[in-house]
């Protein structure tokens, strides 16, 4: 029975092969290849959320209930995550662009699927119990009661907090 060729062998047999010179080019689109993949999330769409995990950019606090979660997408691609509504309007009145600048992107999570919503397009339900107090539970779809996203926004600054 023939041993298997261990590494070294099969290197040196490389260059009476004439496959050397395409070596080094080979390995490096496949290296270049690998590190692309495995260069962590995109640069748009909803972050993955490590639930219990990450916190929340304004106040701190581990993100865990999945109904409530928000995340915004800064021009620079960077996703910034939020345990509440109210958190993310805070925190997106005082960065120096809005929900308007080109490349943002504003994500609620759907209180009754979990799935990401545009944020802007959501409407919202008053007087749901939420992590921070603020009330808001965001929905894919209007039901009776629910609010646009501007009277959101106006009620939750006009809160303070």
């Amino acid at each position: 029975m023939k041993r298997p060729t261990k590494r070294r062998q099969f290197i040196a047999v490389l260059p009476t092969l004439g496959l050397a010179p395409c070596l080094g080019p080979l390995l490096g689109i496949g290296a270049g290849w690998l590190l692309t993949g495995c260069s962590g999330e995109p640069s748009s769409g909803p972050a993955q959320v490590k639930w219990d995990r990450d916190t929340d950019a304004r106040c701190g606090m581990i993100i865990s209930d999945k109904r409530f979660a928000a995340q915004i997408r800064d021009p620079d691609g960077k996703p910034w995550k939020f345990d509440d509504i109210g958190c993310a309007m805070f925190w997106l009145a005082q960065s120096p662009f809005n929900e308007e600048t080109a490349n943002t992107e504003f994500w609620v999570a759907d209180y009754r699927t979990g799935g990401w919503i545009d944020a802007r397009r959501a409407h919202y339900l008053p007087g749901s119990k939420s992590p921070m107090g603020y009330h808001f539970a965001a929905l894919a779809v209007p039901e009776t009661g629910t609010v646009s996203y501007q009277e959101m926004k106006q009620t939750v600054l006009a809160r303070g907090k």
